[in-house]
């Protein structure tokens, strides 16, 4: 789960890092409100705020989607600008105002999960404020990278070698460490696999503070943390938060072919096979992931089944099972419950569904839909040629 700046600020501070004051607007009036609010304790102050569009990607000052205003009635007309805007296909629907900083120097600190290294990984360097992945493939000398171990994790002679690597000032280094220790906590507490600050700012005050904020946090670990503070409505696929809602691991993709299988590792492959086979048929592709666990009851089944169903590109359905903890002739009943709990909703299916059923038991799931003699199923053998025919199917609707 990635978050908007603001929320990964608000994290930020309830860990005691350093950041600006700032406040979030939907509206341009909104904006103006809060800037009227900042002029009345900074009197004179130019620029009086920054106006920063709330998106999950990069490059928003490049692309116009921060700005400086120097009055409320400038902070309503760049809000007004930026949102709404486009930026790399994320809609601003939101802005942060915040109060201008006098920056004397630029870093960058980040923490992450390193999955080549299996450990987690510290990067710092005194050239902060441009874009990293540059920087790291230009001048990668620049960027000092520090392994972290999971079970020393960071203290202040760590987070001291951090900063140090990454060649900040004397000055700043001790705030910098202290700020690299508040950082790892959030970093660890959170169960997040990324937090990257940049840039880190050193202020003409002598202060080190966290201007922009960014945080991916761990979808596994979501049962330990409420997390629901974080959604984000606007972002949300509407089937995608659907089949959340049922407990379903779903995601929306760009294709006619609806996929429902049993297991993250055999879906993933069903994907590419109907991929390959839709060449043939007009570049047929998979409409969705769809992996309903080991447990395909009727009622998992039926959800899912309704969850594809529902969107409208979906022109056939494969469901392509492999019978292990779960048998096949249990999730053969399954699918014959499914279409008939539909049709007692009033939502009978009319899609062609193709099913494909090995291991556990699958002569006998197969027995099963063939006495069930359901128009819409349709049943093959293999995974290659269940694929092909479902993307058939799909291009022949």
């Amino acid at each position: 789960m990635d978050l908007f700046e603001y929320q990964a600020k608000e994290l930020f501070a309830e860990y005691g890092v350093p950041i600006p004051q700032g406040r979030v607007a939907t509206t341009p009036a909104q904006a103006r409100q809060i800037a009227e609010e900042f002029a009345a304790t900074r009197p004179g102050a130019k620029p009086l705020v920054v106006i920063k569009a709330q998106v999950k990607t990069g490059g928003r000052g490049k692309a116009g989607g921060v700005k400086l205003a120097d009055t409320p009635e400038e902070a309503e007309e760049k809000a007004r600008k930026i949102l709404g805007m486009d930026i790399k296909g994320h809609t601003v629907h939101s802005v942060l105002v915040a109060g201008d900083t006098k920056i004397a120097q630029e870093f960058y600190l980040s923490y992450l999960l390193d999955r080549s290294d299996r450990t987690f990984l510290s990067m710092c360097t005194v050239e902060g404020g441009m874009e990293i992945e540059d920087l790291a493939r230009e001048r990668p000398d620049a960027l000092a990278r520090i392994p972290v171990s999971a079970l020393a994790g960071v203290d202040h002679n760590k987070a001291l070698e951090i900063v140090r690597a990454g060649r900040l000032p004397e000055a700043a280094q001790e705030s910098a460490a202290a700020l690299a220790e508040r950082l790892w906590a959030v970093f660890t507490d959170e169960d997040a696999t990324l937090v990257e600050v940049n840039p880190l700012v050193y202020t003409d005050e002598g202060q080190v503070v966290a201007l922009d904020a960014k945080v991916t946090l761990d979808d596994n670990a979501a049962f330990r943390h409420d997390w629901d503070r974080f959604a984000d409505p606007t972002a949300a696929d509407p089937l995608e938060a659907r089949a959340k809602a049922k407990h379903l691991n779903y995601v929306k993709l760009d294709g006619q072919v609806g996929i429902i299988g049993n297991g993250a590792g055999l879906v993933m492959s069903t994907l590419d096979v109907v991929a390959y086979a839709g060449e043939d048929f007009g570049g047929v592709r998979p409409a969705n992931f769809l992996d309903i666990g080991g447990g395909a009851s009727a009622e998992v089944m039926a959800n899912g089944l309704d969850i594809v169903l529902s969107d409208p590109d979906v022109k056939s359905v494969l469901v392509n099972v492999f019978g292990g903890i779960t048998s096949c002739d249990a999730v053969a009943n399954g699918i014959v419950s499914a279409i008939g709990m539909l049709a007692e909703r009033g939502e009978p299916v009319r899609h062609p569904i193709v099913v494909r059923l090995d291991g556990n038991n699958a002569a006998e799931g197969r027995r099963i839909l063939e006495e069930a003699a359901i128009p819409a199923v349709e049943q093959v053998a293999t995974m290659d040629d269940a694929a092909r025919r479902a993307a058939e199917l799909a291009a022949g609707a």
